[in-house]
């Protein structure tokens, strides 16, 4: 393969700035481009070793660095492969990365670093594109199961059920071969507990979605209510900060307002919505439209309703948006005269999770964050022992395979030969393959890695 190189820090200002550089070669070029200060042939050179000197261009210094050497096999890509460490400035990067592309490196496309590693056999497809989610975690938790899947946690689980299942069918295939040394019964039973088997582990995997949706995307979570109940003094005490603005004047809010907050080490995107009401201004209509589909699209929604003062219609227009979703209400303003109280009925039918709390001084958000803890089982997502699946594209391929497990037992069920039941259970491995790269498609591949950043 070519000799790719890219900026591996993120643009900006910094301390230091890393072009990185993989392929057969990286030492020649490097060799055109840097003087160490103690000179050495490359042969002489240990991996896992950094060298200081200057990058020079002309007999021109253009910056003092650190380079880190890696030698095929051992680097990130299998590649000879380096990292030049120079000050953090803009103009010196780019200065480097043009002169490493003058001397005959090719530009990276997005995360072709990682294919190089998932290609030359270092990882496999499904711990490659942890590492995108390792890098745009937003929780610890979320690091975590990138991290988890990094290590390979879901790769082993799935190479366990394709063994389970390649075991069967090289009894399969020595039956279709030899049919004397086993009766089709004996087979077909040896069959039927082994799609039994991989039938559970599957489902379990597929189920573990629901919580590792929450770990990776967080739980979407919009805050409605009427101009002034409180919505946006809600959203600044969370995030302990004035991100939106507070008045006495109704309908301050006519755009949503988005922040990310963890809880618990999974993440809340929260949304403050324009307070829903009759309106005539038609910019605000279109906030209030905005706030009815955000309602709509989340996972939880917190409505919020002004406890000095009785429902009205506007109110009860709201209670029917959390209609069969997952709610909480608020009570807000309780630092003043109640009037309105957990034990309404026309709030209860609506919503089993009721709290008080005063936005204005910040009490009661504590009830808040452990009712949305307990509603989605957050104490119970335990990333130490148990794998979870938070990729949409896994998650599809396992309910696939699963489909594939079905029409096996449908295939037993229906009396058919061993070669034709044979073929549904090869469909179940070529499924699995999908999700670790033994079975996909060069657009599939290119799909994934488009995703990346330049210079991983």
């Amino acid at each position: 393969m070519n000799t790719i190189v890219g900026v591996s820090t993120a643009p900006g200002i910094g301390g230091i700035g890393i072009i990185r550089m993989s392929g057969e070669d990286t030492f020649k070029i490097l060799d055109k481009i840097f003087v160490p200060k103690h000179k050495q042939e490359i042969n002489d050179i240990k991996g896992y070793t950094i060298k200081y000197g200057n990058i020079i261009e002309n007999n021109e210094i253009i910056d003092e660095v650190l380079v880190s050497y890696f030698k095929s096999p051992k680097s990130y890509t299998m590649e000879n492969m380096c990292e030049i460490n120079s000050h953090g400035g803009n103009l010196i990067i780019k200065k480097i990365l043009e002169i490493c592309l003058k001397n005959g490196a090719e530009m990276a496309e997005p995360g072709e670093f990682t294919k190089r590693a998932f290609l030359n056999g270092r990882i496999d497809l499904a711990q490659a594109e942890s590492v995108i989610d390792i890098i745009n975690a937003k929780s610890d938790r979320e690091a975590k199961s990138g991290v988890k899947q990094l290590e390979g946690f879901l790769s082993k689980e799935i190479k366990e059920i394709k063994q389970n299942i390649l075991d069967v069918l090289v009894n399969i295939e020595v039956t279709i071969d030899y049919p004397e040394y086993d009766t089709p019964e004996v087979q077909k039973k040896e069959i039927k507990d082994m799609l039994e088997n991989i039938g559970k582990k599957l489902t379990k995997l597929e189920k573990s979605f629901d919580n590792g949706k929450i770990v990776k995307d967080g739980i979407k979570t919009a805050i409605i209510g009427k101009p002034n109940a409180g919505k946006s003094s809600l959203l600044n005490a969370i995030l302990k900060e004035d991100r939106a603005i507070v008045t006495d004047i109704a309908g301050t809010t006519r755009d949503t307002i988005e922040e990310y907050v963890t809880i618990n080490g999974i993440t809340l995107k929260l949304i403050d919505t324009a307070g829903i009401r009759q309106s005539n201004d038609s910019v605000e209509k279109i906030g209030i439209e905005k706030s009815i589909e955000q309602a709509n699209e989340a996972d939880l929604v917190i409505a919020i309703f002004d406890c000095s003062k009785e429902l009205d219609k506007e109110d009860l227009e709201i209670l029917k948006l959390i209609e069969n979703k997952k709610s909480i209400i608020l009570l807000n303003k309780s630092d003043l005269k109640n009037v309105l109280n957990k034990e309404n009925d026309l709030l209860k039918n609506k919503s089993k999770n009721i709290l008080k709390i005063s936005a204005l001084n910040k009490t009661g958000l504590e009830e808040l964050y452990n009712k949305i803890t307990e509603m989605f089982q957050l104490n119970e997502i335990n990333l130490d022992n148990e794998v979870l699946i938070t990729n949409v594209r896994h998650k599809n391929i396992i309910s696939k395979a699963i489909e594939s497990v079905k029409l096996a037992n449908k295939a037993i069920l229906d009396n058919m030969p061993i070669d034709i039941i044979s073929i549904y259970i090869k469909q179940i491995l070529d499924d699995l393959g999908e999700i670790t790269g033994e079975v996909v498609t060069e657009d599939i591949i290119n799909e994934i890695f488009s995703k990346f950043c330049l210079g991983k």
